[in-house]
């Protein structure tokens, strides 16, 4: 008897079926970002972050051009099991012409969905509302700038265009996500007219309908913004619910102590779209990789106990130097895959029994015995069907592939 079904047999005695959840982890989609692969440099300007975006670290191999992104990103999802996404942002645009990100148009990414259907994905996409001179002020969307404010309307605008055109040729989705960096380091004076101008500029950006899940990401704070954040959870979560738009929750943007699981829980009560960043935070939003930690176990968790994982788009946001950015992209994906499967590898109708009964110490016990379930078993087995290598293979593939790169 192999381990697999050793594993199978443990799961069948507390009426679970790992086929079912093999099966089903297959069909759950992930969103990898680029911007791992090059520090978030992209490929239209060069210039440094702004923001309050760092990237720490000088591990060699950073990907130059969108030729070696291309071949990291290829090898790191030959590692990945299922079909995915790539998420791009808007400076990754693959051009000779020198465009600014108003003159972007979908025929600057032509050469990504060709390759996006040569290798069976799809894309999403985001305006880049930073690293730009026109978002050294630190406001772009909610400046009082007019000429600023209309410069990021309609950058926006071109990207909701892009991300139509990703949805067309790729006869899929894409989610086009807003984040900007807009706000202050000290306390203002004035809290609620940056915010009225955001709005103004939001009903002119989300006038025109477009084939895509448009997506709003809020952040409770960041490195320049400490005091006060122009596009806050309480503010997009209310424009998104009256304007019927999406809501994106990044793990790593809000306060130490809340728990990105249990805003997922309350959204799903709504019929908002949801678009999951995936991140891992330290001590603030540090984007570090995403690790089978206890948070990530329950966004995990409350995504397949309430079956939201045909309604939230899952993608990651980290991005980290330090260490090899092709192994941050593999390490990543497979985590939240482990933790999806362990959650998929519960009882659900019996706890949920359980617990509508009132029966609650056999609700610890049950929740406590899961935790030494032989989930990795059937993990490796998902990887097995899915040809790819092991947990204890990949890494050495992943050093001979860096062995014979020459950047």
């Amino acid at each position: 008897m192999t381990a697999y079904e050793q594993a199978k047999k443990m799961y069948e005695s507390i009426g679970v079926d790992t086929e079912l959840a093999i099966e089903k982890l297959s069909k759950i989609k992930l969103s990898i970002q680029c911007w791992q692969g090059d520090d978030v440099k992209g490929f239209l300007f060069q210039n440094e972050l702004t923001g309050g975006i760092q990237v720490t670290g000088s591990y060699p191999n950073r990907a130059r051009n969108v030729l070696e992104l291309r071949s990291d990103l290829e090898f790191a999802l030959s590692l990945i099991p299922g079909s995915h996404k790539v998420n791009l942002h808007a400076i990754y645009a693959d051009t000779k012409e020198k465009v600014d990100l108003t003159q972007l148009e979908p025929k600057h990414f032509e050469s990504w969905v060709k390759w996006a259907k040569t290798n069976g994905l799809g894309l999403d996409f985001n305006p880049t509302c930073f690293a730009h001179p026109k978002s050294t002020s630190g406001f772009t969307l909610s400046s009082n700038q007019k000429d600023i404010q209309d410069f990021w309307i309609d950058h926006v605008k071109h990207s909701r265009k892009i991300g139509a055109y990703f949805s067309e040729a790729l006869n899929q989705k894409a989610v086009v996500n807003l984040w900007i960096p807009d706000g202050f380091k000290d306390n203002p004076y004035d809290r609620v007219t940056p915010r009225l101008r955001l709005k103004q500029a939001l009903d002119e950006i989300y006038q025109e309908k477009h084939d895509v899940v448009d997506t709003l990401e809020s952040k409770l704070f960041g490195i320049g913004t400490e005091a006060y954040t122009v596009g806050s959870h309480e503010f997009y979560l209310t424009y998104a619910a009256q304007n019927k738009l999406g809501f994106c929750l990044d793990s790593g943007h809000f306060h130490p102590t809340e728990y990105v699981a249990d805003k997922i829980a309350s959204m799903a009560s709504y019929d908002l779209p949801v678009l999951l960043h995936v991140s891992r935070p330290m001590r603030w939003d540090s984007d570090h990789v995403v690790i089978m930690d206890d948070e990530v176990e329950r966004i995990a968790q409350v995504i397949i106990r309430s079956h939201l994982e045909e309604k939230i788009h899952i993608g990651f946001d980290y991005f980290d130097a330090s260490i090899s950015r092709v192994a941050a992209w593999v390490i990543g994906a497979r985590s939240f895959q482990a933790a999806l499967l362990k959650a998929l590898l519960e009882p659900t109708k019996n706890l949920q029994t359980i617990e509508n009964e009132g029966h609650f110490t056999e609700r610890l016990y049950a929740q406590e015995m899961l935790k030494t379930m032989p989930f990795g078993l059937v993990y490796d087995e998902f990887l097995r069907r899915h040809h790819k290598p092991s947990q204890h293979e990949w890494f050495k593939l992943l050093k001979a592939y860096e062995k014979k790169l020459e950047r």
